[in-house]
């Protein structure tokens, strides 16, 4: 009877993961669909706004393969370096397809409020690199904005909007950031079209921020923006605190309750 029922738990427990491996593989193929799909989608919008598009893509895709071909003629295998050069120009026109597609986007958000923590959220996390990003941590009225990344650096606040008012918030928060990761780096990014003055245009956003050196591996990085966000939540909950001394009834809530139980009593009695 016992080896019946390992029989029976080990059979079950093979169609499980056999279900589970098929659920994988089906979630990995829709979301291999949906990004193609998007591509797709993408490209039609791009074409749509950029002409030149298609021609270009088309001229690196032939281009690729008249050089691979040439080449292939010296030694007598050009059709062996044809069938190299069609993937190749084909990955190369994609490079370019988002190339242009980034590019265009940074056009169209260049001038919007938080256009910077758009770029700052969409930096990609790849082996062995992880960005975390809080946008609007920090802000005035006038539309001036600080963004917090936590990321293999350490910690980068990125500001947008007026040096001068910015400098005060950014200031702040780096104090608020030693008390919490004492010792951890904190740079300090301004976004703007006068490099002269160590601003840094939207479109190099992205590339600046690979600059800084790496201090950090990746789980450490996830260690220190969860030591931050415990503290954005803790601030948050007393924000949320009605301001000024407490109700003396409130500081004493045994004494309270001793009260109700008594006046209970006495409409018992």
């Amino acid at each position: 009877m016992a080896k019946d029922k390992d029989k029976g738990s080990t059979a079950a427990s093979k169609v499980a993961e056999k279900a589970a491996k098929k659920e994988q593989r089906q979630a990995k193929r829709t979301q291999r669909n949906n990004t193609w799909k998007q591509m797709w989608e993408a490209f039609n919008l791009q074409r749509k706004q950029d002409k030149k598009l298609i021609p270009l893509m088309l001229l690196v895709l032939l281009g690729t393969m008249l050089v691979f071909f040439l080449l292939g003629l010296l030694w007598g295998g050009q059709w062996w370096m044809l069938v190299i050069a069609i993937p190749l120009g084909v990955l190369l026109a994609v490079l370019l397809f988002t190339r242009r597609l980034e590019s265009s986007m940074y056009d169209r958000v260049a001038d919007q409020t938080g256009a910077g923590g758009w770029a700052l959220e969409n930096m990609r996390n790849t082996m062995g690199v992880a960005w975390i990003t809080k946008t609007g941590v920090a802000g005035t009225t006038q539309m001036d904005v600080v963004h917090r990344v936590v990321g293999n650096p350490g910690v980068v606040l990125v500001g947008e909007g007026n040096p001068t008012r910015l400098k005060p918030l950014m200031k702040q928060q780096a104090k608020r950031i030693d008390r919490v990761l004492a010792g951890v780096p904190v740079y300090e990014v301004f976004v703007g079209d006068d490099e002269e003055k160590d601003q840094v245009p939207l479109k190099k956003l992205q590339r600046h921020m690979l600059k800084f050196p790496r201090n950090y591996k990746k789980d450490e990085v996830y260690s220190l923006s969860a030591k931050l966000d415990a503290i954005d939540a803790t601030t948050a909950r007393q924000a949320g605190l009605p301001k000024g001394p407490m109700p003396k009834q409130a500081q004493n809530m045994s004494g309270m309750n001793r009260r109700m139980r008594r006046a209970q009593e006495r409409q018992g009695k």
